[in-house]
């Protein structure tokens, strides 16, 4: 089985779960919500190079944040169309559940937050940037 497979397994058997990183006998988790277990690796200067992700929900924010921590490739149950140009662009390899063309707030009645402040952007260093202080990290 593959990481990426072996990710998606993970993530899929546990609802508590929001992201999984696997290379091959490293597993890291996280129960996290959001973009926050991202954002948090990448303030404190870790990467996922040679790791595998599946995440619950991955719009542009989430991609850009991929696409810095360098991850070999990502699973989303819940896949936004700009994080898949985003993915395509940098060449990170994807799969998901279901692509949807945005993601929404929690709340279910507008734009997710995170999604909104990255728009229009496509340095995904400027994105961390932006992600991190509206995060607070």
């Amino acid at each position: 089985m593959t990481d990426l497979m072996r990710a998606k397994e993970l993530l899929g058997s546990d609802p508590s779960l929001t992201c999984v990183f696997v290379r091959g006998d490293e597993i890291v988790t996280s129960t996290q919500r959001g973009i926050r277990p991202l954002v948090e690796r990448v303030a404190g200067g870790k990467s996922l190079k040679g790791f595998s992700a599946a995440d619950r929900i991955v719009g542009r924010a989430a991609a850009f944040l991929y696409v810095c921590l360098q991850a070999e490739e990502v699973y989303a149950a819940v896949l936004g169309e700009g994080a898949a140009a985003v993915l395509e662009t940098h060449g990170i390899g994807f799969l998901c559940g279901i692509q949807t063309a945005q993601i929404v707030n929690r709340a279910g009645n507008g734009p997710c937050p995170m999604e909104a402040a990255v728009e229009g952007v496509s340095d995904p260093a400027a994105a961390v940037e932006i992600l991190r202080k509206k995060v607070g990290i």
